[in-house]
């Protein structure tokens, strides 16, 4: 059984809602205001004499039994929406040229219509051999989707592997969300055991405490996507929807909760010393040098979302220029430790300064 929505004008909603999730990052200041993702916190060793070549600096890896050109991904985005086709599209093809993981939107709205069906599954047209990510939201878990239904959108991307994305924050501030989470670690559990394809499982800008994480280690999932706060914060995004519809009470939790979460780099260090799962760093990254701050404190794979957005909106040929800047910028940091590879990378020395070596020294 397929989960449908109850009439037409809910796929309308739904279609208006994705579109505003594009629109509102795009044009708006949804960022975050008081916090960061704790990166600059983080700073790497200088080594004068790195006794290596620019041009054979190797940046491929290998993650989840995949092999990648760098440790990337073109996080979960968008879909559900007629905008998102020519933006899943172009960032379908960055994903093929580049030989880099890919994660669609919510497919929720997949389930429902064709044509909402074909903005996502435009990922795999464009993208035959790339790693693919399907996506669906915990909060739907706990409604009771179905695992026929999820395996339908693994399918409508012939997906690679599944993300279950938290986010009860966005759904808490959201106008029509649907803040119902219980059981949604057993149902996660429950899709561990029926499907034939990993689970990732991420959150949304909050970030994954090491107690989440190991809940999380003992369902039996196969890799956690941190996810955290310092970059795009999605109360802020529906905060700004809710202003729209009016909704004083979801206005008001929105600016309470626009910067609420763990750092990035703070999630990502404590969920390190927390469980043996492959991570996946993401919230706020905007550089290659970040990426690589990522990669010494325990990434495998580095995770954007926003600054590829903002590229595959503008055309094709930004998308790419872009990339090869944050690539160039990943370079020239492991030029700059002597890291040749990315395990090499991996065990770079750095220091932690400021609010980070606070928190981290506080236990």
């Amino acid at each position: 059984m397929i989960d449908t929505f109850s009439s037409p004008s809910d796929i309308e909603i739904i279609k208006q809602r994705k579109k505003e999730g594009i629109d509102i990052p795009l044009k708006q200041n949804v960022q975050a205001k008081t916090t960061s993702n704790y990166l600059e916190y983080v700073k790497f060793i200088h080594n004068a004499l790195p006794e290596l070549n620019y041009d054979d600096i190797n940046t491929s890896t290998t993650f989840m039994k995949h092999k990648f050109s760098a440790p990337i991904i073109i996080d979960s985005m968008t879909g559900g929406t007629p905008e998102a086709i020519n933006i899943n599209g172009r960032l379908a093809e960055l994903a093929e040229k580049y030989e880099f993981a890919m994660g669609v939107g919510s497919q929720r709205a997949g389930l429902e219509s064709g044509e909402l069906a074909e903005t996502y599954s435009v990922a795999r047209k464009n993208a035959p051999t790339a790693f693919l990510m399907a996506n669906i939201g915990g909060a739907q878990l706990g409604k009771g989707l179905t695992v026929e239904s999820i395996k339908e959108i693994i399918k409508m991307i012939q997906a690679n592997a599944l993300i279950v994305h938290l986010n009860p924050l966005q759904e808490l501030v959201q106008p029509e969300g649907e803040p119902n989470y219980k059981g949604v670690l057993e149902k996660i559990s429950e899709l561990v055991k029926k499907l034939d394809v990993p689970i990732i499982v991420k959150e949304v800008g909050a970030g994954i405490s090491k107690e989440v994480a190991i809940n999380l280690e003992m369902a039996g999932i196969s890799a956690i996507n941190v996810a955290g706060a310092g970059g795009t914060s999605w109360a802020a995004v529906e905060k700004l929807r809710a202003e729209t519809a009016n909704d004083d009470l979801k206005i008001h939790l929105g600016e309470m909760f626009w910067d609420w979460g763990i750092p990035t780099a703070l999630s990502l260090i404590e969920v390190k010393k927390a469980v043996k799962l492959p991570l996946i760093a993401s919230g706020g990254l905007r550089n290659g040098l970040e990426v690589a701050k990522c990669i010494a404190l325990g990434a495998g794979m580095c995770a954007m979302a926003y600054p590829f957005l903002i590229k595959a909106a503008e055309s094709k040929e930004s998308l790419f220029k872009f990339t090869d800047i944050i690539l160039a910028e990943l370079r020239s940091t492991m030029f700059l430790l002597g890291a040749e590879n990315i395990p090499a990378l991996e065990n770079s020395r750095y220091i932690l300064t400021g609010d980070l070596a606070e928190r981290v020294n506080c236990g």
